[in-house]
């Protein structure tokens, strides 16, 4: 246990390199104050995340005035003033982590935390607690602190997604008007032929793949692109070929190469799509 003329117990960890500009950790620790001890009225230029383990204290903000016991966590935010002090007669136990960085606030925000509500509530610490541990740990003031400071990043936003999960009641769900979900839908497909083109695939298995029913994903599909499914994967298929037309592969390897197993197949579509053979197209491309 280590000991410091405040803290029964405190342990901390400090970021030698902070460059991260989205999200960066600047230290991390844990403690076990004496009663009555108190932080404040001040001010930082920082995010200061507090998480209660045991024990329990009062925090204070701007915006709010809150007794917080085992579970409670509360955010302290840049250019707020706030205070906190530990229970008299059972000072809190807790956990905290310090960040800055542009993309902080909106994260915060898009898990239902903000400088009007800067308190949510965990049922199990232990997982939190384990969270923070490891931030903490990852400054090991070794010669690579910048691995460090990415590693405790990563931490990072797996607490912030815990925290999340934990305060879902409180997030509005976004309602999705029909033609989104539609569009959605045909973008996965369109990203989906563009990932598997070169594979022996049909558009039922496609359909299969992505949960959706074949006659509705076909009728949809062609509203978007102006074609059906199986004409836009042609249409992807032979644009490829073109391209690979102007290097050194032979035409059995550029047929193989965009998911076609019959070179002889593949030469009467792409005339049928060009309007002349792959060796044409080549001479054509050579000449020019």
């Amino acid at each position: 246990m280590s000991m410091t003329p405040e803290h029964y117990d405190f342990k901390a960890g400090f970021n030698l390199l902070p460059e991260e500009q989205d999200l960066a950790v600047l230290f991390s620790g844990e403690g076990k104050p004496y009663p009555g001890h108190k932080i404040g009225p001040s001010v930082h230029d920082y995010y200061l995340i507090h998480t209660v383990l045991d024990g329990g204290g009062s925090f204070q903000s701007s915006t709010v005035t809150q007794q917080c016991r085992k579970g409670d966590t509360f955010v302290i935010f840049p250019g707020s003033l706030f205070s906190y002090q530990a229970d008299g007669h059972n000072p809190w136990h807790y956990v905290w982590v310090a960040l800055q960085g542009t993309a902080v606030s909106g994260l915060l925000s898009d898990i239902g935390i903000t400088r009007e509500r800067p308190l949510l509530y965990t049922e199990n610490t232990s997982e939190l607690h384990s969270l923070y541990e490891r931030i903490r740990i990852c400054f090991k003031q070794s010669a690579y602190p910048r691995l460090e400071s990415l590693e405790a990043s990563g931490w990072t936003r797996l607490l912030l997604h815990h925290f999340g999960q934990d305060n879902l009641a409180l997030l509005p769900a976004r309602p999705k008007e029909l033609p989104e979900i539609i569009d959605r839908q045909i973008d996965q497909a369109i990203r989906w032929i563009s990932l598997q083109f070169h594979q022996q695939i049909s558009i039922d298995h496609m359909a299969a793949t992505l949960g959706y029913h074949r006659a509705h994903l076909s009728k949809a599909f062609k509203q978007k692109t102006g074609l059906s499914p199986k004409q836009y994967l042609l249409k992807m298929r032979l644009d490829k070929a073109k391209s690979l037309l102007s290097g050194t592969l032979t035409i059995d390897q550029v047929a193989s190469s965009v998911g076609f197993n019959d070179a002889l197949y593949f030469s009467r579509q792409f005339r049928k799509f060009v309007g002349m053979s792959p060796s044409e197209y080549r001479s054509m491309l050579r000449q020019e």
